[in-house]
């Protein structure tokens, strides 16, 4: 039963995180806000982000209807409750941060192009809000079908957020927005409040990478 809930979910996360968003962008700018990665870190990013959605949300729910157990640890009905509970708050989440963004909203980094810095609503808590949502969904996905598959897929998730926030955005961001992003980025956290703000000093220097936060 659970397995198929989660299949079912993902395709939630599909209709609503990704059809619908694109369907409201282009309503709004004329444009789906849809961007293919252009360089090989932008690949390497969204294929280990996509995975890290696919795993827990297609491979592991499949795997355990042909028979792949979960986790003893974590095979407990209340967990996977859980996990649709936290499934369907990212994915809101996620939805609401989207539109927060309003037309600055992009799948990935265009460097051609210079969308306005969002700091207000959900952005004044953390900077990455939509990142932070989906983390919770695949945290949440993980629960309902608790597989090895599944939790290889949250690692990958986690990863792949890290190196899309920190080696490709904020690069983009400090390069096109400066001094306000400096500001911006030195007062809320990258994923958390409070949490992975940038130190001046890491901003003086280009240092935006595995290193800054306090």
């Amino acid at each position: 039963m659970f397995a198929t809930i989660a299949l079912a979910l993902f395709a939630m996360v599909l209709l609503f995180d990704l059809g619908m968003r694109a369907a409201i962008q282009r309503r709004r700018t004329g444009n789906t806000g849809i961007r293919l990665p252009s360089t090989r870190e932008q690949c390497w990013a969204r294929a280990t982000l996509g995975l890290g959605v696919l795993l827990p949300g297609v491979a592991a729910p499949i795997a355990e209807l042909l028979g792949v157990p979960a986790l003893a640890a974590l095979d407990q009905p209340a967990i996977r409750i859980a996990g649709i509970v936290l499934t369907l708050v990212g994915v809101g989440a996620s939805a609401g941060a989207q539109q927060a963004m309003g037309p600055s909203w992009r799948t990935t980094v265009d460097s051609t192009e210079r969308p306005a810095l969002v700091t207000g609503g959900v952005f004044r808590i953390v900077r990455n809000p939509i990142y932070t949502a989906m983390i919770i969904m695949v945290v949440g996905l993980t629960m309902v079908v608790p597989n090895a598959i599944a939790l290889a897929g949250l690692g990958m998730m986690l990863v792949g957020a890290q190196v899309q926030v920190r080696l490709i955005e904020e690069p983009y961001l400090r390069r096109i927005h400066d001094r306000a992003y400096r500001d911006y980025a030195a007062h809320v956290g990258r994923f958390l409040p409070g949490i992975g703000r940038l130190r001046s000093t890491d901003i003086a220097s280009g240092a935006i990478g595995f290193r800054g936060g306090r």
